[in-house]
């Protein structure tokens, strides 16, 4: 079992000694498995290089501006920001809704209909893990004693005899998928939790923030970022878990570092196999909001680096102010829409433009949704 991602904060196994045998339970094997950097071509990455624990299960590697990691080879870079792994396991199984509405999912498209599909994708992504294969994947892993002992005592699986591989990396997918099941992914402790527990006071720009953000007449937040309309619920997700065109312009300087046509358009939920309605075209699913202000960049791409400047570029659609119609962080326009004719002007439109203040007191609100094991990066 390879431990180099393996934090001395996480569960049970990085005490284990390494001469361990066995793993007791599924989500114990699930947990040596996100660590297994084995399951890398070049025996260099695990799914935790991309999902550290230690940075709200984000990448802390970014190096294309800012955006995209880099994969096992050193050199592959992908096109979309690395969501947090963090509370992904309340996003329910890809499908659509009775309004039709395509909802849940894994994957910024939704592509993968649930934990255990995801687990899987990276591992035979060629400019990810890159295996080449479901039989070399699980070769690897029989290489390892312990690991064989699992699967035959957990999935009834041996591994070392799996010629097609189908059997046993369907138990290692499901694996990876019980242990982001477990509570160290989804704590809910954040100061915003213990506030309604009633352990802990906001302060007056938190609080304001918190009204803001809940507000229906106010701000357009909980338009996308609410899924329990009481807004005082501990287990509220800060998502829909729908998809959404807000109209986030192309990651000009990203795309440079990875290769990628400068007019390339990313038709996010449209390039989902099951998805054959061009009017999906530039959604993505809504993103949790928690620990949002330690997994940054921002967006599908990642063009964003800070927080409030995401705050600022939804206030773009409802100023008229000359300097709300300028990136902060580029000191240039936002940038155009790459797919204009599905923009989800309803939703984006709603309530009025927003002044600093209001800004700042949203951006004080969303760092209480941070979970306590990661507060100590808010400082940082």
């Amino acid at each position: 079992m390879n431990k180099a991602f393996c934090p001395a904060t996480l569960l049970l196994l990085c005490s284990l000694p390494a001469m361990a045998a066995e793993f007791p339970t599924r989500e114990a094997l699930g947990e040596a498995l996100f660590f297994e950097t084995d399951l890398s071509a070049n025996r260099t990455q695990s799914c935790a290089s991309c999902h550290d624990p230690e940075v709200g299960f984000a990448d802390p590697r970014r190096d294309a501006e800012g955006a995209f990691s880099r994969g096992d080879d050193g050199q592959s870079l992908g096109g979309r920001n690395a969501p947090t792994a963090a509370y992904a396991v309340l996003s329910p199984v890809f499908h659509q809704d009775e309004d039709g509405e395509w909802v849940g999912g894994q994957f910024w498209d939704g592509r993968a209909a649930d934990l255990a599909e995801q687990a899987g994708g990276p591992i035979l992504n060629p400019i990810e893990l890159g295996m080449a294969n479901k039989a070399d994947a699980v070769a690897r892993l029989a290489e390892h004693p312990d690991y064989v002992a699992a699967f035959q005592t957990l999935y009834d699986v041996d591994i070392t005899s799996d010629t097609t591989a189908q059997e046993g990396y369907a138990a290692l997918s499901d694996a990876i998928g019980a242990f982001e099941k477990t509570d160290v992914f989804r704590p809910f402790d954040s100061k915003y939790d213990r506030y309604l527990r009633g352990e802990v006071e906001l302060t007056k720009m938190e609080e304001l923030g918190r009204l803001l953000f809940f507000s229906q007449q106010f701000t357009n937040c909980n338009q996308c970022h609410q899924l329990r309309r009481s807004g005082l619920d501990v287990a509220e997700p800060f998502t829909d878990y729908r998809y959404h065109n807000i109209g986030v312009p192309a990651n000009l300087p990203g795309r440079a570092e990875n290769g990628v046509a400068a007019d390339f358009v990313d038709n996010g939920l449209f390039e989902n196999p099951r998805v054959d309605d061009p009017d999906h075209r530039g959604k993505f699913k809504t993103p949790t909001l928690r620990n949002v202000a330690v997994t940054g960049p921002y967006m599908h791409n990642g063009v964003f680096k800070d927080l409030r400047t995401v705050v600022l570029f939804y206030n773009k659609y409802n100023s008229k102010a000359e300097n709300a119609q300028i990136n902060p962080e580029t000191g240039a326009p936002w940038g155009d829409a790459p797919v204009p004719e599905t923009l989800s002007t309803k939703e984006l439109t709603h309530g009025p433009a927003l002044e600093a203040r209001r800004v700042d007191a949203l951006v004080a609100f969303l760092k209480t949704l941070t979970d306590a094991r990661y507060e100590h990066l808010l400082e940082e």
